[in-house]
């Protein structure tokens, strides 16, 4: 058997134009259930402009300047949206048994998106620079001290809160969300219980 030869031709199949993009869907996914992950993906691109406009022009810029403050709006706000769509696509997917036909893997990394973007926004409020994101900081310091992950990582340490914040968890959740796609364009949407199709 030769590994390279049978990789491309699974990639060939799973990744065909037609599987990716079709042109037809089924008539379930006309329901508003479906909607609820293309809003946080859209949100999540939304996060993504934005944290990258903030990175590129500092923090005073945010901090101090009306257009700034806008944009750190507009990325505090789309967060507030993100998890809200994404809580609501959590549990639709749940009731309507996402996991089901050989969807376990989509139904694993999204539950990890669910969890990393949970500690994603945790690092950016700990950014905020207010008070009570300080007072936050030192706080939640005890909790990293209780499950051993001072070790890894130091919630004081602003830098070490920023590089995750704005470079690796990001990162990682743009492959896990590549991943997450990819399993629902190669498997379709899950169909509702009962459905006959």
């Amino acid at each position: 058997m030769n590994l390279t030869s049978e990789l491309k031709k699974r990639i060939k199949k799973d990744l065909d134009p037609d599987t990716l993009l079709p042109e037809e869907l089924p008539i379930y996914v006309s329901s508003f259930v479906y909607m609820f992950g293309s809003l946080t993906l859209a949100c999540f691109v939304t996060l993504i402009i934005t944290g990258i406009i903030m990175v590129y022009e500092g923090p005073i810029w945010y901090q101090y300047s009306q257009i700034g403050f806008f944009f750190r709006s507009m990325h505090f706000w789309a967060a507030q949206v993100f998890f809200f769509f994404m809580t609501v696509h959590f549990l639709t997917n749940f009731f309507i048994a996402g996991w089901r036909k050989g969807r376990i893997i989509t139904w694993i990394s999204g539950s990890l998106l669910f969890g990393i973007s949970m500690f994603e926004a945790f690092m950016g409020y700990l950014m905020g620079g207010g008070f009570f994101a300080q007072w936050n900081q030192v706080q939640a310091k005890d909790a990293m001290n209780a499950i051993g992950a001072t070790f890894f990582f130091n919630i004081l340490d602003n830098g070490q809160v920023y590089g995750l914040h704005v470079v690796i968890l990001p990162l990682v959740l743009i492959l896990l969300l590549v991943i997450h796609l990819y399993f629902i364009r190669s498997k379709n949407v899950v169909p509702p219980i009962g459905y006959d199709g």
